[in-house]
């Protein structure tokens, strides 16, 4: 097997969810799959062990904040961002792009590239196609990601033309300046809620035969309706054989929606933030475990669950090192979601190769715009 190939090994009759496989050079991605985030080159208050028996493969990091600290001559030094955070397993590094829309007041975007404006001292840090590529060559994941302006929503359609056009220039400036080949470089569709222009995009980044393809510029303030629509819209568009990436996206009914589209990675920081704040994810709902009613509440979490918190502790325990201002928490809740998103995937991924994935999942295909549910 090549070192990047897709494999699909299953398709739904009803729909375009498929399960496939995803070589790497530190291990095979199963998909479909969620992906936790660990932007400074770690998850959120767990150990890579934690990680590991959360079911998750394949994780996140960050080129722009790693870039700031502790820079990626460092991590190069000891061996890469795998060797440098203790993670052997898949990973992948988003390109900054995203920065280029959530620090818009501390940046300023040209055809060369976005300056923004350290948070930390104050310098300008130049942050160009070549820039981003060069990072994430020091940092080493298996997967890079392109440079991209992510326009906000909402924006003038004039505004996203223009983005979306630059995107692709300079996708094509990254492809010149990537050069490490067990690194595998996916382009980014943007378009924003312009379909014409999603389709525009699609189009020519499929013709450049990259190892994989991801969808941007979504969950930044669209409902989700709108997000629904441009994920089924664009992701048929997609080369059948490589693997697509939902950037963002990491609820049940999203997640669910974009793989009976034909998607299969997802990333959101959802499962540790709210984690921070005290919340559990439970089959798709939202518990704050601060509130009273669990106070003496000695079942765990999800009797469903097989992860180390449900096996362990109580809702009543979490409940009260919540209110002790204790930050265990927040470790025993990160497992739990993590586990909930990473499970929720794998048991997709069960019912596509099981040909059950509607009888299974149908509840969660009725459109975001027929349910008043936020989940």
């Amino acid at each position: 097997m090549h070192q990047f190939e897709y494999q699909v090994k299953a398709t739904c009759r009803h729909t375009k969810a498929r399960a496939g496989c995803f070589q790497t050079p530190h291990g095979i991605v199963e998909t479909p799959r969620f992906m936790p985030v660990g932007t400074l080159a770690n998850v959120k208050t767990m150990t890579p062990e934690q990680l590991q028996h959360t079911g998750a493969q394949m994780v996140l990091a960050n080129t722009y904040h790693l870039h700031l600290q502790p820079g990626e001559s460092l991590i190069a030094k000891a061996g890469g961002v795998h060797q440098f955070m203790g993670w052997h397993g898949p990973m992948l590094t988003d390109s900054g792009g995203f920065q280029v829309f959530s620090l818009s007041e501390i940046r300023t975007i040209s055809e060369a590239g976005v300056k923004f404006r350290s948070p930390r001292d104050g310098r300008i840090i130049d942050m160009t196609p070549e820039e981003s590529i060069r990072i994430q060559n020091a940092l080493g994941a298996d997967v890079i990601m392109a440079f991209d302006e992510c326009p906000p929503y909402p924006a003038s359609r004039e505004a996203v033309e223009v983005a979306t056009d630059r995107t692709y220039r300079w996708l094509q400036r990254c492809i010149a300046a990537h050069q490490r080949s067990d690194q595998a470089l996916f382009g980014i569709v943007q378009g924003g809620v312009y379909l014409d222009l999603r389709a525009q995009a699609a189009t020519a980044l499929s013709q450049l035969d990259l190892p994989g393809y991801a969808i941007g510029g979504v969950s930044v303030g669209e409902p989700p309706e709108l997000i629904e629509k441009i994920v089924r819209a664009t992701t048929p568009m997609l080369p059948l054989h490589k693997p697509r990436y939902l950037m963002g996206v990491g609820t049940h009914r999203e997640m669910v929606q974009a793989i009976a589209a034909g998607m299969d990675l997802f990333d959101c920081v959802i499962p540790t933030r709210l984690a921070r704040h005290g919340t559990a994810i439970v089959q798709g709902d939202r518990w704050n475990l601060k509130n009273a009613r669990f106070r003496e509440d000695l079942a765990p979490i999800d009797p469903a669950c097989s992860c180390y918190t449900c096996r362990n502790f109580s809702r009543a325990y979490l409940c009260h090192l919540i209110h002790a201002h204790e930050t265990l928490v927040h470790t025993l809740l990160s497992i739990h979601n993590i586990t909930e998103l990473v499970n929720f995937t794998q048991r997709i991924r069960q019912a596509i190769l099981s040909d059950r994935f509607v009888e299974e999942f149908g509840d969660w295909l009725t459109p975001a715009s027929q349910t008043a549910e936020d989940l």
